[in-house]
């Protein structure tokens, strides 16, 4: 099992990452961390957490922009050197200590997709954010659901659920047969899931799968922008996303 995480310009985040990783009860992974042409710290962070973790550790960069270049990259040099199962999540977000042995299980249980919950980290914003964020998710998720392009009429062979990339975990057979990750800039993620569903339905959702993600898009957007950018219509005058 490898787990990798897409990382650009986190030298502010991506420690609190590596920690949260080096707290998983199940360490028996190699963590990769793809470096997307950050001009920051970012790499030189990964590289000092590789002297001293608690399981193998391999920096790469991937100098094409994008989140899913960069995911893509990541996943095809895991599978490359051995990887049958793949785990993700991204340089902002905190699994909590039972990701890695949940997303374990439910490939070995079901070999396929996995999905996981995803819920708002509590150093960045208050109450009323956290809320926000999860009313966010929740409208989001439904608007996925009643989308007449991910009716099952369409030939997708699993119902559309929302998928979030930094809370997810494939089998490397799955990810090479669907084509791998879009590489373009974020969002990718419905793409992705779009691809797997006309693929198979061995979909699973794991609620034990458990990732605290960052609400600093909210902030820089607010609530009509982050929906607007969910909705796949761009970052529109907000410039670069802030990941």
């Amino acid at each position: 099992m490898w787990v990798v995480v897409p990382a650009y310009e986190e030298e502010a985040r991506l420690a609190s990452t590596l920690a949260a990783l080096a707290a998983q009860r199940d360490r028996e992974f190699t963590l990769l961390v793809v470096d997307n042409a950050s001009t920051d710290g970012t790499a030189a962070i990964a590289r000092e957490f590789a002297r001293r973790a608690p399981f193998p550790v391999e920096v790469i960069e991937e100098p094409e922009k994008g989140v899913g270049s960069a995911v893509d990259t990541g996943f095809r040099y895991a599978i490359a050197r051995g990887a049958a199962l793949l785990a993700r999540t991204d340089a902002d977000c905190l699994p909590r200590p039972g990701w890695t042995g949940a997303a374990r299980a439910a490939l070995l249980e079901r070999p396929g997709l996995v999905c996981g919950r995803v819920t708002a980290r509590r150093d960045e914003h208050g109450p009323l954010g956290r809320a926000g964020f999860a009313g966010l998710v929740a409208v989001a998720a439904l608007f996925g659901r009643l989308r007449p392009q991910h009716s099952r009429r369409g030939g997708f062979k699993a119902p559309y659920r929302m998928h979030a990339g930094n809370n997810m975990a494939i089998t490397a057979e799955l990810y090479l047969a669907v084509g791998g990750m879009p590489r373009r800039p974020s969002p990718t993620d419905r793409l992705f899931l779009n691809a797997v569903r006309r693929h198979t339905d061995r979909i699973t959702r794991c609620r034990g799968m458990v990732v605290e993600n960052s609400t600093r898009r909210l902030r820089a957007y607010g609530l009509a922008g982050t929906a607007r950018w969910y909705l796949d219509q761009g970052s529109g005058t907000h410039g670069t996303d802030p990941r």
